[in-house]
Parts: structure tokens; C-alpha cells; sequence
């Protein structure tokens, strides 16, 4: 076995090799390729609420990569848009790693942007139990390491502000543990990007954003041992997880239900964009990963803007096309919005 994971890690290395503390970099998703890679994602498609009485349908129009527009950042893209289709009135995106990239203990960083939530947007990044196909939701434990958009936000009007991590297992729908604790930062961590952090160890749970300026988590758990197997914290979230990032509309979490109090999509579509996905472990035989494909080559930070967006690669740059302002990058153009016109 850890053999096994020291072939793994020398493949997905095979690009880059960086280093945090004692962390090592082991995977790393920049989504700057044409199409996702569906080797390690699936797109979720399905009009079932959620388990949360959410309004929208994912569908795969809803999951797009595409540049950022501010930035010129290329980016996974998850748009929410107010139309009809199927039996529902908003349609947006989901996507996995489910059976796909998966792994067990370490550090998972992501760079998102996330849209303004208010009203009724519920943008979230988190991850679940691999064995969810054979013992279901919430035995196979799930840890939201962010989420925006909750109804008592809404209600005080801190939404661009609030935020909150989560853990919740049990043997069934009516006999959950939850643990959520939120915060209200002074600023707001909407419609700019955002680093958020994840140290999952086999004692505890960690979660920060923007660690660097910020070093104290807003979400701490210890995992520990239960008699009772369904609550045991270190067995349950002890095993491989995967990956999921989504853009829920309404439901139990923003407490909206109509889709004409969603007034986010008022003036039209509201994206979340991700610009990476960054996986770091120190090699201790507790840990696994698995991932079927290797590690991208990470692109260099953009600081200045989408005019000064450069590397060896490609340029980003504004251009007016028919009195209408788009983005090229390379022979690719792209709408304001992020999405590929050509």
C-alpha cells in the first residue's frame, strides 16, 4: 500500500513538485483545458432537490469552463440561470469526483469566487464518504468546508459576509450529528477570489480561508472514537472521500422556496468560479489518493488583471467584437459572463 500511494504521488508529481511545511503537493486542478476532465468529474444531472427542497435542475449546461471575467483567470464555471426546463424554473451546475479522485487525510485548498448570494443563491464546496453508493447519506459522513447563502444571513443583511463549515454523520435521514459553526467576517468574501483551506487530520478537522492573512480557523472539530459506530467521527471520517462543488438555488439552507424570491437571478445568470483545486499530503501511511489522472501544471497567479494575464501558454486580452466587449484567450473568445462564444 505504501508503495502504492508513492507511485501515485511520483505520477501526479510528474509536472510539479511544491511544498508546504510538510506538505507535498499531490494533485492539482487548474481547469485550463477546453472541456473537464471527465476522468476525474461527473456532472451532475437531476432535478431532485437535493434532499433540501432546492429549486434548481443541474444540468450539464450549467457546468462550463471558461475565463473569469475580471481576471482572465480560466476557470471551472457553475452557472445559475432563471428558465424553465424539465419540471423546474432555474437550472444550474454540480459537479464530482465521486469513484473518481478520492483521497484520505491532508490539506485541500481551493481559489473560488462566489457570486452574490442574496437572495436565495447557496454556493458550497465540500466532500463526502466514497462509499456513499453502498451505505447512503449521512453514513458515509459528509464535511462542507464552506458554504454561503443561510437564511439568517439573508435576514440581517450579512450575506456577503457570513459563511460557515459543517460536518454531519449518522444511521439515517432522522438520527443526524451535525456540527456548523459560521462566522461574520468585516469585509465581504463575495465577487472576488478567495483561498479556502482544509487540514484533515486523523484527530481533527481544520477549516480557514485565506489562511495567510487569516491563521485562525472558522471551523474546528476533534474526530473522536464512539461506541456507537454511526457517530464514531474517527471511523467514519477516516476512509476516502470525494470532491463536490455546486451552486444550489433555494431550499432549506436560504429558507426560500419560490422561485420568484430568488432575486440573486433577478438580473440574470450568477456564476461560481473555481480557478483551482490543490490536494498536499505528507506521505504518512494513513493517508491515500487516487486519481486517474495526472496533476496539471500549475499556471502563474494573475495579480494585475485580465489585461496582464501571461503565460508560456497563453495571453488573455479584451477586445470589442461588434459593439459587444469580450474576452480572447489564444483563438478562444468568451462573453463577459466567462462562457466560450468561439
Amino acid at each position: 500500500m505504501k508503495y502504492l500511494f508513492s507511485l501515485i504521488c511520483a505520477l501526479c508529481l510528474a509536472v510539479v513538485v511544491m511544498a508546504q511545511g510538510d506538505y507535498q503537493l499531490v494533485w492539482n486542478e487548474d481547469f485550463i483545458e477546453e472541456t473537464l476532465d471527465r476522468a476525474v468529474w461527473n456532472i451532475e444531472v437531476n432535478g431532485d432537490g437535493g434532499g433540501n427542497n432546492e429549486l434548481q435542475y443541474y444540468c450539464e449546461q450549467g457546468v462550463s469552463l471558461g475565463v473569469e471575467p475580471t481576471t482572465g483567470k480560466h476557470c471551472l464555471i457553475l452557472t445559475a440561470t432563471k428558465e424553465e426546463y424539465k419540471n423546474r424554473h432555474c437550472t444550474s451546475g454540480r459537479v464530482n469526483s465521486k469513484n473518481r479522485m478520492t483521497y484520505t487525510f491532508g490539506m485541500i485548498e481551493a481559489r473560488i469566487k462566489f457570486p452574490n448570494t442574496a437572495n436565495g443563491l447557496w454556493p458550497a464546496f465540500w466532500q463526502m464518504g466514497n462509499n456513499y453508493d453502498q451505505v447512503g447519506w449521512p453514513k458515509c459522513g459528509e464535511t462542507d468546508i464552506i458554504e454561503l447563502g443561510h437564511q439568517s444571513a439573508f435576514s440581517n443583511g450579512t450575506q456577503d459576509r457570513y459563511f460557515n463549515g459543517a460536518m454531519h454523520v449518522g444511521p439515517k435521514w432522522d438520527a443526524v450529528w451535525s456540527d456548523a459553526q459560521s462566522v461574520t467576517w468585516d469585509y465581504s468574501v463575495e465577487d472576488t477570489f478567495h483561498i479556502v483551506t482544509m487540514v484533515w487530520t486523523p484527530n481533527s478537522i481544520d477549516m480557514y480561508m485565506d489562511r495567510a492573512k487569516n491563521p485562525n480557523p472558522y471551523f474546528h472539530a476533534a474526530l473522536e472514537p464512539n461506541d456507537d459506530a454511526n457517530y464514531n467521527r474517527q471511523l467514519v471520517f477516516g476512509k476516502p472521500n470525494f470532491v463536490i462543488a455546486n451552486l444550489a438555488v433555494g431550499g432549506n439552507f436560504p429558507g426560500i422556496f419560490d422561485i420568484n424570491k430568488i432575486t440573486a437571478l433577478a438580473d440574470g445568470p450568477r456564476s461560481v468560479y473555481i480557478d483551482w483545486i490543490r490536494i498536499w499530503q505528507r506521505g504518512d501511511a494513513n493517508e491515500s489518493f487516487s486519481c486517474p489522472s495526472p496533476s496539471d501544471e500549475i499556471e502563474p497567479e494573475n495579480t494585475q488583471g485580465i489585461d496582464h494575464v501571461q503565460s508560456d501558454k497563453v495571453q488573455s486580452t479584451k477586445e470589442m467584437r461588434d459593439g459587444q466587449l469580450f474576452i480572447r484567450r489564444g483563438e478562444q473568445i468568451y462573453n463577459m459572463t466567462g462562457q466560450r462564444v468561439k
